[in-house]
């Protein structure tokens, strides 16, 4: 059976998508078009590449995630050199090292730029806070004179993936009509984390579903545990800055998936992990990629039960 999917934002609990994917793989499901968010869309454009979930988890295997957190030597002074860095460069890490790993994993596929797999096959949401804009990637490129079809994919999934301040922003340059009338200074947009303004965009196929033959459900795969009552321990600024967000990534998107799609919702849990614990060791690694196995095989377990499988 063949669905569109939809992939939550979440930091490193993505690791948990993983488990999830591995569980409709068994269910018989295949991945038709794929959309996501910050981590979301990395596992949505491994699987647009023809990644399995078996490669997946041993690629999850591989990568010290810790070693994502790259910043020049000079910046890691205690307290001063965290703080010069968000002054200078409006982020804690460079995401340099996040859109390498990415692009080597795609390329191993033989995918670079969205003209290597099928046209509305791979959508990535990111936040243009220049012009306080959702971005679907890559058809929004467009409005800034951007060929959508060239654009490297490992760049828009380090986009979508820029959580604010903790990564640096991706900057773009308008092109041709886009900055014509501009000064220099206005020509340049600022882009993070999709998050920002849609965390799970699972309203992404429903335009699908508007006349025309019958659509492909469209499962969503949502991370919970967000909203628990453990209060965040905020010690500084950029202990603020980590609970601003991931208060904010809990809220996005709730209202309408309570309402409207719990039925075809996914909801692992992350077992009290924060989207930013990079140093995660292989046991909680481990149990997050599991807790995703066990959602999404009780989740295809019901769809059987209900006949829709």
């Amino acid at each position: 059976m063949q669905i569109n999917a939809v992939f939550e934002g979440g930091g490193v609990k993505g690791i948990s998508l993983a488990g999830a994917v591995k569980a409709a793989e068994t269910a018989g499901i295949q991945f038709s078009r794929v959309a996501g968010t910050s981590s979301g869309s990395i596992v949505a454009s491994v699987l647009a590449a023809g990644y399995t979930a078996d490669e997946m988890k041993l690629i999850i295997e591989s990568t010290p995630f810790h070693s994502l957190l790259k910043r020049a030597p000079i910046f890691n002074a205690k307290i001063v050199g965290p703080a010069l860095r968000v002054l200078i460069k409006r982020g804690l890490y460079s995401g340099e090292a996040l859109e390498s790993w990415i692009r080597n994993i795609l390329l191993e596929k033989g995918m670079l730029t969205f003209s290597d797999i099928p046209s509305g096959k791979l959508y990535i949401v990111a936040s243009d806070i220049t012009n306080g804009r959702l971005l679907v990637l890559p058809d929004d490129l467009r409005h800034y004179g951007i060929n959508p079809s060239t654009f490297p994919v490992a760049k828009a999934v380090r986009m979508s993936c820029s959580i604010p301040y903790f990564f640096d922003p991706v900057i773009l340059r308008l092109l041709g009509r886009a900055a014509k009338g501009k000064s220099f200074n206005e020509q340049f947009v600022y882009v993070v984390d999709g998050g920002l303004l849609s965390n799970f965009p699972l309203w992404l196929f429903d335009k699908d579903s508007l006349g025309g033959p019958k659509p492909l459900p469209v499962i969503g795969f949502q991370m919970v545990g967000k909203n628990s009552n453990k209060p965040r321990v905020i010690n500084g600024p950029f202990s603020m800055m980590t609970a601003m967000f991931e208060t904010m990534l809990s809220a996005h998107d709730e209202r309408y998936i309570e309402q409207r799609n719990r039925s075809r919702t996914i909801k692992i849990p992350t077992l009290g992990i924060s989207t930013t614990q990079f140093d995660l060791t292989k046991e909680e690694s481990e149990s997050l990629y599991a807790s995703g196995v066990r959602a999404g095989t009780q989740f295809f377990s019901r769809w059987k039960a209900e006949g829709r499988l």
